[in-house]
This record gives structure tokens, C-alpha cells and sequence, in this order.
């Protein structure tokens, strides 16, 4: 650490007492924000988990769904049905603050089919591309809230990266470097004391010589 250039006096000591004091007070907050940053960020985890294993199944299921459509169907037949979707859905973004980090919501709704018949026509298309649309629009949810939760796990591991350099910040170098100032400005401050101790008993002494002079000489007259 750096020497620490402060002038001794009691009203430098005084501040650096107070920012010394201000310093502990935001170490200790700062320390219990990243903890619980850290548990809220392990939830997310977990939850991220679960549902990456469950889309990652489903796109398995789905890919597999895929080809056998395809092996019955020609890839011409597949790109004219698939082509004009009918279904068009809504994605709202609203945001949520978490442990002082605002994290993305999201929310989609898609209108039923019924609503609006089907998305192609039923004579060159095979049972199976329709188990594979309906798998898909399955998904789609698992998929929106996966997009949700890892952008959240992002944003939180961003926010603890921050919290932990600025404890690490206090800790190993602001509050030593008060600490430091203060015992200089401590010592200091005695020492000066120690040189105007030694000096009043100078004085005194010599003060005491010198009534024990005038005193000496009354006595001789």
C-alpha cells in the first residue's frame, strides 16, 4: 500500500475517522448485498438448469419429429405449408428490480389455432408435421422463460462481478489507507506531545533553578 500523506492534526484524525467509520459501515452493506446477490443468483441458476435440460429435451424431440415429417413429405411440400404462418404472437418486455439489478419480464401470448384454423392444408401434409408444430408451439413458453432467466443470471453475475471489486476495493484499500492515516497522524500527535511534555518540564526546571538562585542569593545579602 502507498504511504499515506495526511497533515497531524486532530481535525485531520477526525475526518479520516469519519470516513474511516463510513467506510466500514458501506463495507459491511456491500458485503451483505453480494451475498444476497449470490443466493438470488443460484436460484436462477437452478431454475436455468431445469428449464435448459427441458428445452433441450423438447428441441430433441422436436428435431426427431422434424425428420420423420420430412422422410414423408417432400422438402417442397414442407417449405409451401410452412411457409405464410397464420399465427402471429405478442412478446411484452417489462422489467423487474432485483436486489437493486433491473432484470428483464417477459410475457407472450399466442392466439389458439382455433382461432384461426389451421396453418396449412391437411392434403399433402402427414400426421406427423402436425405433432411436430404442436411440440414446437409447446416449446415456445420453456423457450421465452429460458431466454428470460439467462439474461437475469447475466445481469446478476455483472452486478455481483461489480459488488465483490468495490468490497475488495474497501476492504484492501480504503479502510487500510484510513487506518494507516490515522496511526501516523496518531503518532505524530504524541510524539508532539512527548516534545512539549519534555519542554514544559524544562522550563520548570529552570524556573525552579532560578528561585532557588534568587533565593540562594537573598539568603547571602
Amino acid at each position: 500500500m502507498a504511504e499515506v500523506n495526511v497533515n497531524p492534526t486532530r481535525m485531520e484524525m477526525k475526518k479520516l475517522q469519519s470516513r474511516l467509520a463510513t467506510a466500514r459501515r458501506g463495507h459491511k452493506l456491500l458485503k451483505d448485498k453480494r451475498d444476497e446477490l449470490m443466493k438470488s443468483f443460484l436460484e436462477v441458476v437452478r431454475e436455468n438448469k431445469a428449464l435448459r435440460e427441458k428445452v433441450e429435451a423438447g428441441l430433441s424431440d422436436l428435431s426427431a419429429a422434424m425428420t420423420l415429417a420430412a422422410s414423408q413429405s417432400s422438402r417442397k411440400m414442407l417449405t409451401e405449408a410452412l411457409m405464410l404462418p397464420k399465427r402471429e404472437g405478442t412478446l411484452t418486455v417489462t422489467s423487474q428490480n432485483r436486489m437493486s439489478v433491473t432484470v428483464p419480464r417477459f410475457s407472450f401470448t399466442l392466439p389458439p389455432a382455433s382461432a384461426l384454423g389451421c396453418l396449412y392444408g391437411f392434403a399433402f401434409t402427414s400426421g406427423e408435421l402436425d405433432d411436430a408444430i404442436t411440440s414446437l408451439t409447446d416449446l415456445l413458453p420453456d423457450l421465452i422463460k429460458l431466454a428470460e432467466t439467462e439474461k437475469t443470471a447475466q445481469m446478476l453475475a455483472e452486478e455481483i462481478e461489480k459488488t465483490r471489486r468495490r468490497v475488495n476495493a474497501l476492504e484492501y484499500i480504503m479502510i487500510p489507507r484510513y487506518e494507516a492515516g490515522i496511526r501516523s497522524i496518531k503518532m505524530k500527535l504524541d510524539e508532539n506531545e512527548r516534545g512539549n511534555t519534555v519542554r514544559l518540564m524544562k522550563v520548570k526546571d529552570l524556573a525552579l533553578a532560578r528561585e532557588r538562585a534568587a533565593k540562594k542569593k537573598s539568603e547571602e545579602e
